[in-house]
C-alpha cells in the first residue's frame, strides 16, 4: 500500500514591520511631520525647546546621508558589492537639482544676467546644450533619476559582464569616481568648475531662505528616508531579495541553480545609484551648496563606513550608522577639527575588529546575553 507523500508546508511571510518595528516607524513619521515643524515654527526662538534653523539644516543634511547609507547596505550588505564610488552618483543628483536652482536666480545675480554668474565671468554668450532642461523641474526631476541611473546602468552592464568582483571592483568603482571629479573641475564642462553651484534663490519660485520652505525640505526628505526604508525592507524580504543575497553568499551556487546573477546585480546597482541620485537632489538646497568635492574618493569610503558602523545587512544600522558619524563630525570639526580625520580612521578599524556587525549587531549581542 502506498502511502501519500507528506505535504510541504511553505514557510509563512509575516508583516512587513513587527509590532516594535511599526511603533517606531509611527514615531519617526510623527516626528518628521509633526513634532519638528512644530518646535521650529511654532515654538518662539527664546524656549529651550525651539528647534533651530541650524538643527533642521543639519537633520536634513544628514537624512540626506542616511539614505545613502541605505542604498550602500543593499548593493553591499545584501549583495556582497563594494562601492567605492557612490559619490558620483551622489553628486550627479544634485548637480541636476543644482543646474535648475541656478536657473531660478534668474537676473537676481551678480551680474543681472539671464546666464549663471560663473558663465558670464567665463565670457560664455548662451547656456551649453546640457543645460536646455534645466529651466523646467519636472525636467529635473526626471533628470534626478535618469542621469545617476543610466551612468550606473552602463557602468556595471560592462563590468558585471566582465565579472569584475570583490577589491577589483571597488577601486575601479573609485577610479570612476575620481575621473569625474577631475572633468567637473573643468571650466569648459559648465558645471561652475572648483566654486561649483552656490548662491541659491529659490525653488519653484518660493525662497528658499524661509522657514517654511525650509521645514518644506525636511519633511519631503524624512518622507522620503521613510519610504525607502520601506521599500527596502519589501525588497530584501522578496524572492529578488533572496537571490541577491544567495549572490552574497555563494554566486556560483546561484549560477548552478540556473539564475543569471549579472541581472539581479545591475538591477540592484542602478537602483542604488537612483536612490544616491535623489539623496543628492534633496541635499543642494538644504546645504546650499554642490561642488566636485562631492565626488572625491574620500566622500565615497566614507558611505560605506556609515554603513559598516551601524550595521551591515540590517537596513536601519546604516541609517543610524549615517547619524552617529556625522553627529560625530559635526561636533568634532567645531571642537577638535585636526582630530576629525584620526577620530575616523580609527572608528571605523575599531567596528573592522571588535564589532564587524556593526553598532546593531551589538545591540543584539547585548540582548541575547541579557536573556540568557
Amino acid at each position: 500500500m502506498n502511502t501519500p507523500p507528506s505535504s510541504v508546508i511553505l514557510p509563512v511571510k509575516g508583516p512587513l514591520l513587527t509590532r516594535v518595528g511599526l511603533g517606531a516607524f509611527i514615531v519617526a513619521l510623527l516626528l518628521v511631520c509633526a513634532l519638528a515643524p512644530m518646535l521650529n515654527l511654532l515654538v518662539p526662538e527664546s524656549s529651550m525647546f525651539h528647534m533651530s534653523t541650524y538643527a533642521v539644516a543639519l537633520l536634513g543634511k544628514i537624512m540626506c546621508y542616511a539614505i545613502v547609507a541605505l542604498a550602500m547596505d543593499l548593493i553591499w550588505g545584501y549583495t556582497g558589492i563594494l562601492s567605492l564610488g557612490h559619490g558620483l552618483f551622489f553628486a550627479l543628483g544634485g548637480y541636476a537639482m543644482g543646474m535648475y536652482l541656478m536657473r531660478q536666480i534668474g537676473r537676481d545675480g551678480n551680474y543681472k544676467s539671464d546666464l549663471p554668474d560663473f558663465m558670464v565671468f567665463l565670457d560664455w554668450k548662451e547656456l551649453p546644450w546640457h543645460w536646455t532642461f534645466s529651466d523646467s523641474f519636472a525636467a529635473t526631476l526626471f533628470l534626478i533619476v535618469l542621469v545617476p541611473g543610466l551612468v550606473a546602468f552602463v557602468f556595471g552592464y560592462f563590468a558585471f559582464r566582465s565579472r569584475i568582483k570583490g577589491v577589483y571592483f571597488s577601486i575601479i568603482t573609485q577610479a570612476m569616481t575620481f575621473a569625474a571629479m577631475l572633468l567637473f573641475f573643468r571650466n569648459e564642462t559648465g558645471f561652475g568648475g572648483n566654486n561649483g553651484f552656490t548662491d541659491f534663490k529659490r525653488i519653484l519660485d518660493t525662497p528658499i531662505a524661509t522657514p517654511t520652505m525650509r521645514m518644506g525640505l525636511f519633511v519631503i526628505t524624512g518622507l522620503t528616508l521613510l519610504g525607502f526604508f520601506l521599500f527596502a525592507k519589501w525588497l530584501v524580504r522578496s524572492k529578488f531579495g533572496r537571490v541577491l543575497q544567495a549572490i552574497r553568499d555563494a554566486e556560483t551556487r546561484v549560477m548552478f541553480s540556473g539564475y543569471n546573477p549579472i541581472g539581479y546585480k545591475l538591477t540592484i546597482w542602478t537602483l542604488s545609484a537612483v536612490m544616491c541620485g535623489i539623496a543628492g537632489a534633496l541635499y543642494v538646497p538644504q546645504v546650499g551648496i554642490i561642488n566636485p568635492s562631492e565626488m572625491s574618493p574620500a566622500n565615497s569610503i566614507e558611505m560605506a563606513i556609515w554603513a559598516a558602523v551601524g550595521g551591515r545587512a540590517t537596513l536601519i544600522g546604516p541609517i543610524l550608522g549615517a547619524f552617529i558619524v556625522n553627529g560625530a563630525k559635526s561636533w568634532l570639526t567645531v571642537a577638535y577639527p585636526e582630530y576629525w580625520l584620526y577620530f575616523l580612521g580609527m572608528l571605523f578599524i575599531a567596528v573592522t575588529l571588535f564589532l564587524p556587525n556593526g553598532v546593531v549587531g551589538l545591540v543584539k549581542k547585548l540582548r541575547k546575553g541579557g536573556e540568557k
